[in-house]
């Protein structure tokens, strides 16, 4: 209880007179001609965005590039939802106002994805030992079925399916992870991981971190280069603006509001399922893990995720997957690192890429970002387990 108790405190007008001389011209004389041709201009350019064209004809009066010379610099004009639109606003909104309700009941849902077998069952079987009741495991193998060892992670398999990186059966099999477990109504928190990932922190840390947390941790930032809002496809629109495409790691970890309002969605989650692979427009290739979550989140709740995710990966070696820690990489001085970063970098693929760093912020006050990291190789096993208790003890 003291753990809990921790983390919950924590113009200037003037007049001048001049020779009579320069006053012979009497006011009436004014040129009013000019009054009238700005007025109206002023009152055909208000016009122009209170009653949007619907014909171009018109426009040619003013301009022989028809209407576009004047829409470049009119400010745009709020676009009117659809019925769909409008009916899937509502539901999320009464869906996320709904109160979160934390009790000594209340579990986390480990959601781990794999194609087969969990290496590291031991290292979590040590992570969540004396912690029962305050957890639950949902495992989505999409290939083999998993071997165990950890009394744990027996008996947990979900329905699973193929999965193939970075198309939507990614997503698919992300919300097949929450439907299972929003079946728990004690689950109130929701961590997505991957066979490759191992705990960084203790349970109890852990649990805190998370459960205690204002907001969900949806990794989302804005790339303007190609391999960002570069990735935007046209067939998205009108319900997805090219302004509002984000990207974003798919390791998540979120609230019961978030994963209901998930897995409830079909607007949205349909433009990514039709439109958001390779060879749907030109050269782009659109990865739905990547871009589905991040955009959903920044267009219907942007204010109640962090923008961050509590999953460490490497991306130094600028590959199309991150670095993989081997067994020589494994070290208390690796691991005391990670568990020591405060901040997040972003890179766009914009140019040279633009770095950014960016705060890791728990409910006001900055602390350390990560929970868990990944990729590690399942010959890293042993040395996990032999500095799992040090460094899983670090404040």
């Amino acid at each position: 209880m003291k753990a809990v108790k921790g983390w919950l405190l924590g113009r200037t007008s003037y007049t001048q007179s001049l020779p009579g001389a320069r006053h012979h011209r009497s006011p009436t004389k004014k040129p009013v001609w000019i009054i009238a041709v700005v007025s109206l201009i002023t009152m055909f350019v208000i016009g122009a965005y209170m009653f949007p064209h619907h014909r171009n004809s018109a426009c040619y009066m003013f301009s022989s590039n028809g209407c576009k010379a004047l829409t470049d610099w009119l400010p745009p004009s709020p676009r009117e939802f659809s019925d769909d639109e409008i009916a899937a606003r509502v539901v999320i909104s009464e869906m996320l106002s709904s109160p979160r309700v934390i009790k000594k009941t209340s579990k986390i849902a480990f959601m781990f994805l794999t194609p087969g077998t969990l290496p590291f069952e031991k290292l979590w079987d040590l992570f969540f030992e004396g912690h029962e009741g305050k957890f639950s495991v949902y495992i989505h193998a999409s290939k083999d079925t998993p071997v165990h060892t950890s009394r744990y992670f027996l008996n947990r398999e979900i329905r699973s399916d193929e999965v193939i990186w970075g198309r939507i059966s990614m997503i698919d099999a992300e919300r097949r992870l929450l439907t299972n477990a929003l079946r728990d109504p004690e689950n109130q928190q929701f961590v997505l991981l991957s066979d490759s990932c191992v705990p960084l922190r203790s349970f109890e840390y852990m649990y805190n971190y998370m459960m205690y947390s204002n907001v969900s941790n949806v990794d989302c930032f804005d790339d303007p280069g190609p391999h960002g809002t570069g990735r935007h496809m046209d067939h998205m629109l009108p319900e997805i603006p090219k302004e509002d495409f984000r990207k974003g790691a798919q390791w998540f970890s979120m609230k019961r509001q978030h994963a209901v309002i998930t897995v409830a969605d079909s607007l949205y989650y349909s433009k990514f399922r039709d439109y958001c692979r390779p060879g749907v427009e030109s050269n782009k290739n659109c990865i739905a893990d990547e871009h589905y979550l991040p955009t959903f989140f920044h267009m219907l709740d942007p204010g109640g995720i962090a923008n961050w995710t509590v999953t460490y990966v490497d991306w130094s070696e600028k590959k199309w997957h991150p670095r993989t820690y081997m067994p020589n990489d494994v070290t208390h001085e690796l691991l005391k690192n990670l568990t020591s970063i405060d901040a997040v970098s972003r890179v766009t693929s914009e140019g040279t890429g633009e770095v950014t760093w960016t705060p890791c912020m728990w409910n006001g006050i900055k602390r350390p970002c990560y929970l868990f990291g990944r990729k590690f190789h399942a010959a890293t096993l042993n040395k996990l387990i032999d500095l799992f208790s040090n460094y899983t003890s670090m404040a």
